[in-house]
């Protein structure tokens, strides 16, 4: 866990971060887009609250089994894996956050094959209508 400055500035970085647009079948969400290694790391770590269709997409290169933890993340989420194409390969829902100085051989993953990874609230993607099998219009991404 890091201080309330350090966590401040942390959140702060993220919602520099650029946004996209991603319509999924209820609502459109509200994405900051992820795409570094540094930033896949940090994710959606030390967030207390995230407004309903707020999230962040993970973008890497082309699909392959990508596997996800909840290690600092103060917040319960919804993790939905996207293939290239925009099927939704798998939707993880309200996954726990975890105690703090849990180690890290100790940390549950979850994964599924995706190009794309969206994090959501807990319940968001229930709420949007993102199923697995449901297909996303994944719009260009900004770099």
């Amino acid at each position: 866990m890091l201080n309330a400055l350090a966590a401040a500035l942390l959140i702060a970085s993220q919602s520099s971060l650029p946004v996209v647009t991603v319509n999924a079948p209820h609502a459109a969400m509200h994405l900051w887009v992820s795409r570094s290694e540094r930033q896949h790391e940090l994710g959606l770590m030390e967030r207390t609250h995230l407004d309903p269709t707020q999230g962040m997409i993970f973008v890497f290169r082309g699909n392959g089994e990508r596997y996800f933890w909840m290690k600092d993340t103060l917040m319960p989420l919804d993790m939905v894996f996207i293939e290239r194409s925009g099927l939704v390969r798998a939707v993880f829902s309200r996954v726990p956050v975890l105690p703090p100085g849990i180690a890290d051989s100790a940390i549950p993953l979850v994964h599924a094959r995706a190009q794309y990874v969206v994090e959501l609230g807990a319940g968001e993607a229930l709420r949007l209508g993102i199923v697995a099998g449901e297909t996303l219009a994944i719009p260009p991404l900004p770099k």
